[in-house]
């Protein structure tokens, strides 16, 4: 990409925004090979070139390169940060702050192949030589040309010295690793006129991981295995670029290059639980009570098996080990005192791709404080509270059905009671007169 910023800046056109190869050459058709260019040349001609006869064009393909024409971002640290200017009447122009909002940003870090607007500032890579841009953009935002954007009349024609608008884009999300259970490992792919392609190298594969690693924010590279069996175009880095749009590009096809970054391990998560409500949200963090029990839980993504989980204690050589199940560990703590007081974190360490990773969660600052109730009478209120809510769900349950028995029971024996002295009336009236006097005497 360094090689076709100077050729836009030859022919006045703005900023590099895409590269790509072009159909086979006739033969006899003269071309050169562009070996080396730093990106700062204002001509082409003080690149390092090779060749210039008939034929000597390594690949036999034309090298095709499209310019911004409109916009280009100037006095930046590479392509994707500098001052921004507007080609208007053969001529740049500077734009004012007031000018430029972040939608407007929007377009241009899109024009310019970059990623998302990361800063936008008056000043920040100083004034322009030559004159300012009149009018005011209004972008939405989903423009692909700063110059697609409305424009209105400036209200102040004016603009202050320092106010010429710098902008910074982030670098562009056009590099992967794919294969390697983690965005930080596997074989490099970069997108490539609208597909992603493999990337390729074969003599400084130290330096582009270097630079693939930097670019996806993974730390630093560990030794680079050996590459896949599929063929891409290949790249030259020096290993200080902070991309690979920004390495130089070849089309031979080499084999793949696979890329572990040191960060490979996502950050494990660290959470504190208990039992008995003991503890509290703090200002400072969790709070809890003095004897009471705790559980301090690291966790990590499932990215891959095995591995363990280091609970260290800043302030003391203390610490607690533990495989990780179903990735992820707990650490029971009987009962809290002043020593548990600090901060806690949780380590992840596994062994893969033959190289020892670690990955270490954020701090958990706990304090422990003294409980309104000792914590054996609050065990004891909690223990009868429980027998209480028993007792009088068992009192209410049982009362209607004893009362309902008892009414069940009179009610019988006001029923046996009738039944008897209606078989002695029965009785009576079948003995007659004469029976029913002698029973009378016999009483």
């Amino acid at each position: 990409m360094r090689e076709v910023k100077v050729v836009c800046r030859k022919l006045d056109c703005g900023d590099p925004v895409s590269e790509s190869r072009g159909p086979l050459i006739e033969y006899g058709r003269r071309g050169v090979t562009l070996l080396r260019c730093s990106g700062d040349e204002s001509s082409i001609r003080q690149c390092v070139i090779i060749g210039g006869g008939p034929g000597d064009c390594y690949g036999e393909y034309y090298h095709h390169v499209t310019c911004s024409e409109s916009v280009r971002l100037v006095d930046g640290a590479g392509l994707c940060s500098g001052r921004v200017e507007v080609k208007s009447n053969q001529s740049w122009a500077s734009v004012c702050e007031a000018d430029f909002d972040r939608q407007d940003a929007e377009v241009v870090c899109g024009e310019l192949g970059c990623g998302a607007p990361a800063a936008l500032q008056g000043g920040l890579y100083g004034e322009g030589e030559g004159q300012t841009w009149d009018k005011e953009f209004q972008c939405k935002g989903k423009e692909s040309l700063l110059l697609d954007c409305d424009t209105s009349d400036r209200e102040n024609n004016t603009c202050l010295p320092g106010n010429a608008v710098g902008l910074t884009c982030s670098e562009p999300d056009d590099v992967r690793l794919v294969g390697g259970g983690s965005r930080c490992a596997g074989g490099v792919e970069r997108y490539d006129q609208g597909e992603w392609r493999t990337v390729g190298s074969d003599w400084d594969q130290e330096d582009v991981a270097a630079v693939v690693c930097r670019q996806l924010g993974c730390g630093s590279t560990v030794p680079v295995l050996p590459g896949n069996t599929t063929r891409g175009f290949g790249v030259d880095c020096d290993g200080d670029e902070p991309s690979l749009r920004k390495c130089w590009r070849s089309y031979y096809l080499l084999p793949g290059l696979t890329v572990i970054c040191s960060d490979l391990l996502v950050q494990p998560d660290i959470s504190l639980t208990d039992s008995l409500g003991g503890v509290s949200r703090g200002h400072q963090g969790p709070e809890m009570f003095r004897g009471y029990s705790f559980t301090i839980t690291c966790s990590t993504q499932p990215q891959y098996p095995g591995g363990s989980f280091l609970l260290t204690f800043t302030g003391s050589n203390r610490t607690q080990t533990q495989p990780a199940v179903n990735h992820s560990a707990a650490f029971l703590f009987p009962a809290a005192d002043d020593s548990h007081q600090g901060n806690y974190s949780c380590v992840y360490d596994n062994y893969v791709f033959s190289h020892n990773f670690s990955s270490e969660s954020e701090l958990l600052s706990l304090t422990i404080t003294a409980s309104p109730l000792p914590a054996f009478i609050i065990r004891h209120v909690v223990v009868l509270l429980i027998l209480l809510t028993a007792i009088t769900t068992s009192y209410l349950y049982y009362k209607p059905t004893r009362r309902q028995k008892r009414v069940n029971r009179v009610s019988s024996m006001d029923l046996y009671v009738n039944a008897m002295e209606m078989v002695s009336l029965s009785s009576r009236a079948e003995a007659g007169p004469g029976e029913e006097r002698a029973a009378q005497g016999t009483e």
